[in-house]
């Protein structure tokens, strides 16, 4: 009786142990993952997030970048840290969604090696283009491309990035084509829009805002559920009748797979309370960006769903998958 009351007693602390944990998490620095350089929109949410996180949770949040391999560096070394909720990662479209489908080998699987937390923020994508060119708007444009096909080139962050796929899906829906010219990175790509020598560019807002705002480029459609404060005079896709286009890009925070369920609500709480304050939605506002907070479901359901999208858009458009 008194080995099985022994058993019962050592049962009832293991079942425990989670609950605890909660409780006394996190009594310890945590480390969110950026697996983007730093300055992008990824690190800068991430900052702008974090320290508020950090704030909420009595401890603070270290961004420790990790660029590489458009977000697979990062990630993989994220899966593989131990799911105790002190290592986090920024779960994004480009790496979640787009890159481990467009590798024949990925190093993680976006959905099985990660518990979701939360998204953060939507950040709208926007098609910008050279002022020479002589299109004020997307039906314009689209009219231009349809009269002269592969005449004109758009740039990308690189081969695979999600604005080399956006460019592709935009092709694809509309029945035209453009020559694909490669950079690494956006910054260097807008440069050359600038200069005239691509005359697209499917970008996002915090990168492209300053120059659309000095008219130095010129936008025609943004993807986002309505029109931008920062851009009242641009249509969204949908508005220009562009629906397929109309995805604004997710950045959303993620945990090791296995990390405990309390420890995951306790951050997902935590995000909900650090989303909510009105300075950090106004920084994350200011970089264009929607802050767009969701259960942990929610955001495991958008991962999982925008995964299978460019699954289906990466088999659609013959991509040759990189090594």
């Amino acid at each position: 009786m008194k080995i099985l009351r022994f058993h019962l007693a050592a049962a009832c602390a293991c079942l425990a142990l989670p609950a605890i944990a909660a409780a006394e998490y996190p009594d310890r620095p945590i480390r969110l993952v950026v697996p983007y350089a730093v300055g992008g929109t990824t690190d800068i949410i991430a900052r702008v997030v974090g320290n508020k996180l950090g704030e909420r949770l009595g401890q603070s949040v270290v961004i420790e970048n990790r660029p590489g391999a458009g977000g697979s560096i990062g990630s993989a070394y994220a899966a593989k840290q131990p799911a105790d909720g002190y290592t986090l990662v920024m779960a994004v479209e480009s790496s979640h969604a787009v890159n481990p489908n467009v590798y024949a080998r990925s190093a993680y699987d976006p959905v099985k090696d990660f518990a979701p937390i939360s998204n953060l923020a939507d950040v709208p994508n926007v098609l910008v283009v050279n002022p020479a060119l002589p299109a004020q708007d997307l039906a314009g444009f689209l009219q231009l491309l349809k009269a002269n096909p592969d005449k004109y080139a758009f740039g990308s962050s690189g081969n695979g990035g999600l604005s080399h796929m956006n460019g592709e899906l935009f092709l694809k829906t509309t029945g035209t084509r453009m020559l694909h010219v490669p950079y690494k990175g956006l910054g260097p790509a807008l440069n050359d829009l600038v200069a005239g020598q691509v005359q697209v560019v499917f970008d996002n807002i915090p990168s492209s805002n300053p120059l659309i705002q000095g008219q130095r480029i010129r936008p025609l459609a943004v993807a986002a559920k309505q029109r931008l404060k920062v851009l009242p005079d641009v249509p969204t896709y949908a508005e220009a009748g562009l629906p397929a286009m109309n995805n604004p890009s997710w950045f959303g925070l993620a945990a090791p797979a296995g990390t405990p369920a309390p420890v995951l609500d306790k951050l997902n709480a935590a995000v909900r309370e650090a989303l909510a304050d009105p300075a950090t939605a106004a920084a994350i506002e200011k970089q264009g960006a929607v802050p767009s907070p969701m259960s942990r479901d929610e955001f495991g359901a958008l991962i999982a769903q925008s995964y299978g999208h460019w699954k289906t858009v990466v088999e659609e458009i013959k991509f040759e998958k990189m090594q």
